[in-house]
């Protein structure tokens, strides 16, 4: 677990990919948008099915989990 700052789920994710920036290209596309295959969530809601979406604002003791898809089988 990281603690970053940020007002907004986009904030956050700004401040996070700065400090780590080889992030960067694994949670968003060559757009600045997350990448389709990476799964957002604020407090176990699914980002993309908030109203405000990564403009969600963010208090003090929420948690984002960044999860990329995971896809295969036999």
């Amino acid at each position: 677990m990281v603690e970053v700052q940020g007002a907004t789920v986009a904030e956050g994710l700004a401040n996070l990919t700065e400090r780590y920036p080889d992030l960067r290209k694994n949670i968003f596309n060559d757009e600045g948008r997350v990448r389709a295959f990476v799964n957002i969530y604020l407090n176990d809601e699914d980002v993309r099915y908030l109203p405000e979406k990564e403009l969600t604002p963010t208090s003090g003791g929420d948690a984002v989990s960044i999860i990329p898809s995971i896809a295969g089988g036999c």
